[in-house]
This record gives C-alpha cells, structure tokens and sequence, in this order.
C-alpha cells in the first residue's frame, strides 16, 4: 500500500505501533496522547477515519487473523524503526503480543495475557496464589450447569469464559432460570471475536462493584486509581457510569489486592484494569483486563490525577518507566446515557445555556443521532443501547454525581418506543 502522506523518512522520536485503536469516541484520547509523545503508526481492520491527522503510517489488515496481522506488522517494519507494539482493545491482547515478539520489541507473554483472557484460567491462578475471588466452574452442558449452580449455591453468575465487555453475563437467582440463563451465556461466548467457546458457572459476589486502575513495569505494580461503578439492566451486568475521585481513600485498601491478581497472572508489564467487587468478606477479584479500562475511564483517571495511562502504556511498551507522579487531585465521571425505552430516537440535546455556562461540563458527546434506532440491552448492545455521554470534574466524587444530575436534568433524549 501506499504510505500515509505524513510518512516522515527520519523520525526524530521512537515509532510506536498501535493495532486497532478502535473509535474516536471512546478511544481517540488514547491515540493523540500516543501520537503526542511518539511517532504512531497502526495497524486497523479499515482505511484510516479520524486516525488520519495522529499517524505517521499505516496498514489495513484484519487483525483477528493472526498471519494477516504479522504480514501487516512487516510491512510496517520494513518501512519504519518500529520500537515498541500495544493495543487497548481486549480482544486483540494475545494477536498483538505475538506480533510484538515477530517484531522483536518488548512484551510480556501471549501466555500471561492468556491467563487475563481466559476466565477459567484467571480463576485457576487466583485459587493457586491465595488472591480473593468467586468460585467457578465450567460447564459444557444445562445439566453440568446445574449441578455447577446446587454446588456454588443461587445465586450464581453464567457468563462465556473468553468475551469482554459483559457479553453474554447473567445473574440467575433460581433454578427454574438456568436454562434461559445457560443459552443467553452460551450466544455470548460464540459471537465473533470470542477466544473461547466455554461457559461459567461462578458464585455471584455482592457489594459495590469498582475497579483499581493500574501501571506494572519490570513486574511491579502501581495502583493509581480506583473506579466507582454504576451498574443496570439487572439481571445483566450494564455500565452506565463512571467515577474516578484521585483522593478516593479506597485505593490503599485495595490497591494490594490488584497486585496480587496481577502476580497471581505472571504479568509483567502494560496497563490493567482490574475489576473487583467489595463483599461482606472483603474486596474479591472479578477480573484482571490486560489493558486501559473503555468507557474513557483512562480519560477519567488523567481528569481526576493527571497521570496519562495511554501515554504511560506507550513508555512502558518501549521499557521506559512511565511519570506517575499525580499533578491534580480532584473527581471526574462519566454518564452513559440510556434512553427508557428501545425505540426510534426523535430528538437528542443538551441545553445550550447550561452547557456554555457550566466549565465543569468537560464533554457531551452523542452516539445516536435522530431517525436511527437504539436498542435497551439485553436484545442490544453498548453500540445500539447509547444514545450520549457526558463527562463532568469536581472537586470530589459526591460533587461529581450531582453535577452529572444536574447535566442530566438539562438534557432532553425523546424515543418513539418500537411497536
């Protein structure tokens, strides 16, 4: 292919390459903090959008396939002193590790960044090193998922073993709603982009589910945040909100706790986003993503602290040790905005008084536009089920929630419901 036109013949900085950097929306923050500090250039299933103006050079190959991936990753090599391979997309955490090694930069092991993917593995190293988390069990039939359930105990969690982003989780809290629960789980886990087929059977944690934001170099990790999570759409596992508070006094709680995960994985550097729920018996592990949190909590993080975890991602792929250094300490969330019902959206906006006189008001952006449809879950997705967002600072996290009230009373989101 043809190089992009701000193909440069010297860089003057390292060239980092970015594979699937996804949406402007939520991840083009992660691209210009990148492409800010070094020279970028990316690897996307399509021709270059809004990624234009942040690169320096480009290849459009699938990244799922593996030889197309390393074919692409080549092509850029032969082109560009390639000095460092990451991603921020959860599905591509193993493809791309395995492209880095090809490329002989830094990485940590596609086996290690497997443990993150597989939940039943996940589950396996945590047992092993003694890290607090849910009892699971796999189970390849409705009968063993039974059996999986009388054992653990209702209520339980049935959820695909290799998905993201709450794909095919359900809360089943009898056993007359097992079988629905098993086939709603058992779609998720085969949907494209899956690295597994098999299904869980976990004990469902109660308390307030959060997430500790993290940065490991050279096997040490730093807990630099935690993340306040706003959940719906019960049985499913929805987000709909975010807040990110950088004096929040939770963290030195459970920032030991992320450590441990971390450990437990054979992780050895990157980003992860760990998500844990505070039960009566203490802050229990449900995951440990190899990557950036999504829902811009990264932005969130660099809102309420000042540390740049994109750009830190970068530093660390290149085997520099990242600036953690916190320069504010304040809050910042995210709204995610969901509509009442599914439907025809007929009208969405944001008061324009309120919005030019309020400066905490960092962000309203819009998904959906009037005429297309939105889908409430579990039929649709975050794609199709959002229909905005917006993104407000406050001094503190209890700040920060009225003042997202308050953005939301001024805003207007009418739907005509589906017949």
């Amino acid at each position: 292919m043809t190089p992009s036109k701000n193909l440069r013949t010297a860089p003057a900085r390292p060239v980092v390459l970015v594979v699937a950097p996804n949406d402007e929306l939520y991840r083009g923050y992660c691209l210009g903090s990148v492409s800010t500090a070094y020279d970028t250039v990316v690897i996307t299933p399509a021709a270059l959008t809004w990624e234009k103006s942040l690169v320096v050079d480009h290849e459009v190959a699938d990244p799922y396939d593996i030889e197309s991936l390393l074919a692409a990753g080549d092509a850029l090599a032969a082109r560009q002193p390639i000095s460092a391979v990451l991603t921020w997309n959860e599905m591509l955490l193993v493809n791309t590790a395995v492209l880095a090694q090809h490329l002989q930069v830094a990485t940590d092991s596609p086996d290690a960044l497997h443990g993150c993917r597989d939940k039943s593995l996940s589950r396996e190293l945590f047992d092993l090193h003694r890290v607090p988390s849910a009892r699971s069990l796999k189970a390849a039939n409705l009968l063993e998922a039974a059996l999986a359930a009388e054992f653990i105990g209702y209520p339980v969690v049935v959820k695909p073993s290799g998905q993201a982003g709450s794909v095919g989780v359900i809360r089943v809290d009898r056993a007359e709603e097992l079988p629905a629960g098993f086939e709603f789980a058992t779609e998720g886990a085969s949907l494209w982009g899956g690295d597994s087929t098999d299904v869980l059977v976990e004990e469902y944690l109660d308390g307030e589910e959060i997430s500790v934001e993290c940065v490991t170099h050279h096997g040490v990790t730093t807990p630099v945040a935690v993340t306040r999570k706003q959940l719906a759409f019960a049985p499913y596992f929805e987000e709909v909100g975010h807040t990110v508070d950088g004096a929040d006094p939770l963290l030195r709680r459970v920032g030991p706790i992320a450590q441990a995960a971390i450990a437990a994985l054979g992780i050895t550097t990157g980003i992860q986003h760990v998500e844990m729920r505070l039960t009566a018996t203490g802050p229990r592990i449900i995951e440990v993503n190899g990557r950036i949190g999504g829902d811009l909590i990264g932005k969130l993080v660099l809102l309420a602290t000042g540390i740049d975890l994109p750009r830190a991602a970068a530093d660390l792929a290149l085997g520099i040790q990242p600036d953690l250094t916190p320069t504010r300490q304040q809050a910042a969330a995210v709204a995610l905005l969901y509509p009442e019902v599914s439907g025809t959206v007929v009208e969405r906006g944001i008061d324009p008084e309120f919005a030019k006189a309020s400066d905490w008001l960092e962000q309203t952006s819009w998904i959906l536009s009037p005429g297309e449809q939105v889908t409430l879950p579990p039929e649709g997705d975050v794609d199709v089920a959002r229909v905005g967002l917006l993104v407000v600072t406050a001094p503190d996290a209890d700040q920060a929630e009225a003042r997202i009230q308050a953005a939301r009373d001024h805003i207007t989101i009418t739907v005509t419901p589906t017949a």
